[in-house]
């Protein structure tokens, strides 16, 4: 049976995955049941300076996004940080890592962009004995308005000032969580390193409007007839969360930066994708709350099945797999030239293929064959998009086939090596000699091919 278990940043739990800051993780009935259930690890949902406790709304906090079954696939949340007292928190993450010593433990922290906030909660959670610091740099909604949130992690020059004040003020590792809604991932991710920071993970929530409620005319979830944008969560932000993790996992400023891994993830598959691009920890929350705790046990199963399946006997052997493979458009290779292929006896002649090509592709399926129902691929017509694999309803019905040699649509010989856009003769900014995507950096620790 693989070894599941991670060591990141000195920070040891059973398995990679970990409760995100949210309201799984507010107080210490729940980190205590969810570590019954088998989570490796959680983040304590967010903590702010002493005083006056944050105030939430007393209604609806939740908007939603559902597919046609009514799974979820999206969450909008207008929630704060825990409107519950310092005090009382701080004193649930010192029994409860007392209780748990094998499960990670970290502190989420949001205060005032002053040192003096920082150092003021960085002593008093350094004594609850957790085992990290993850600064809330992303929370979109409600503390951003104040300074606070996102509002720093839009600035990279705040997080790399913060990020010091931390590491001056603790000897915790430092983990810098970072906001989405920003134009360029990787500035952020490079001031982090730059302050010091010992990881980073993302993404926190997309800023969002769900949807509108057409009697009321308000967004939703609606507050006495109005409404605010909140922060996206789910399945449907893992595209946008992968993508950012490959570029700070790739850019050669933060290459090395350990990433904990936040968005969308809801199966082993969704983890086993981030740990591809270097992921040493991921973190959950739509799906815990969507699900329930014990959905860590089907996770933890289907990885290590997976695992035992390719022959890895440690996330070590395939964490950052996937990094080397991700590159710019201009280098993808131009001589490599596919048609769809539809297999006749698991078609069902639903004739979905035939539409989608039809009205909005490249007319390249045929729908009829001697006055019956057929659907066939014109191979001078097809460019090869795999939009019908995508609209097939019939697994591996529709496959992409490579050609050789010759493409009967452009009428022209395919080139047997590699070309790219770099050199290509339509390209107005095209060079003498066609460039090539840059080595990867190969970490030491790196596992070989």
């Amino acid at each position: 049976m693989a070894d599941l278990s991670v060591d990141f940043l000195g920070i040891r739990s059973p398995n990679p995955f970990w409760l995100a800051s949210a309201p799984p993780t507010d107080k210490e009935y729940n980190v205590q049941r969810a570590f019954e259930a088998g989570w490796g690890g959680v983040v304590w949902k967010t903590l702010g300076e002493a005083g006056p406790a944050v105030v939430n709304v007393n209604g609806p906090r939740y908007g939603a996004i559902h597919g046609p079954d009514r799974r979820l696939l999206g969450l909008n949340n207008i929630e704060l940080i825990t409107d519950r007292d310092l005090e009382i928190n701080l004193e649930e993450m010192a029994r409860v890592k007392r209780n748990w010593p094998d499960r990670a433990l970290v502190a989420s922290l949001m205060v005032p962009c002053e040192e003096k906030s920082w150092k003021a909660i960085l002593s008093r959670v350094d004594a609850t004995v957790c085992d990290g610091l993850e600064l809330n740099f992303g929370c979109p909604h409600g503390m951003s308005e104040r300074g606070m949130g996102s509002a720093v992690g839009q600035v990279p020059e705040y997080i790399e000032m913060v990020a010091r004040w931390c590491k001056e003020n603790s000897g915790l590792p430092v983990i810098v969580k970072l906001t989405p809604n920003i134009t360029d991932i990787r500035y952020p991710a490079r001031a982090a390193r730059r302050g010091g920071a010992d990881a980073v993970s993302l993404i926190n929530t997309v800023s969002s409007i769900v949807s509108i409620d057409l009697d009321s005319f308000a967004p939703t979830p609606t507050i006495d007839g109005k409404g605010s944008h909140g922060g996206y969560c789910g399945p449907a932000v893992k595209p946008i969360a992968l993508n950012m993790v490959a570029e700070i996992a790739r850019d050669r400023e933060t290459y090395g930066l350990p990433i904990s891994g936040i968005g969308g993830i809801t199966t082993w598959r969704d983890a086993a994708e981030f740990i591809a691009l270097g992921c040493g920890t991921v973190q959950v929350c739509t799906a815990a709350m969507t699900y329930g705790f014990k959905i860590v046990q089907e996770m933890t199963a289907g990885l290590s099945d997976w695992m035992d399946e390719k022959g890895y006997a440690r996330i070590e052997d395939f964490r950052g797999r996937a990094v080397r493979n991700v590159t710019d458009w201009q280098y993808l290779n131009l001589s490599y030239v596919t048609k769809a292929r539809i297999d006749q006896d698991l078609c069902i002649k639903c004739g979905r293929c035939h539409i989608a090509c039809e009205d909005t592709s490249h007319q390249a399926i045929t729908s009829m064959l001697d006055g019956r129902r057929h659907f066939e691929v014109v191979d001078e017509e097809c460019v090869g998009c795999n939009l019908c694999v995508n609209v097939c309803p019939v697994e591996n019905c529709i496959t992409m086939e490579r050609i050789a040699d010759y493409d009967p649509r452009t009428k022209r010989p395919i080139p047997a090596e590699y070309t790219n856009w770099t050199a290509h003769p339509n390209n107005p900014m095209r060079r003498e000699a066609m460039q090539f995507a840059p080595e990867p950096v190969v970490l030491e620790a790196e596992p070989a091919e």
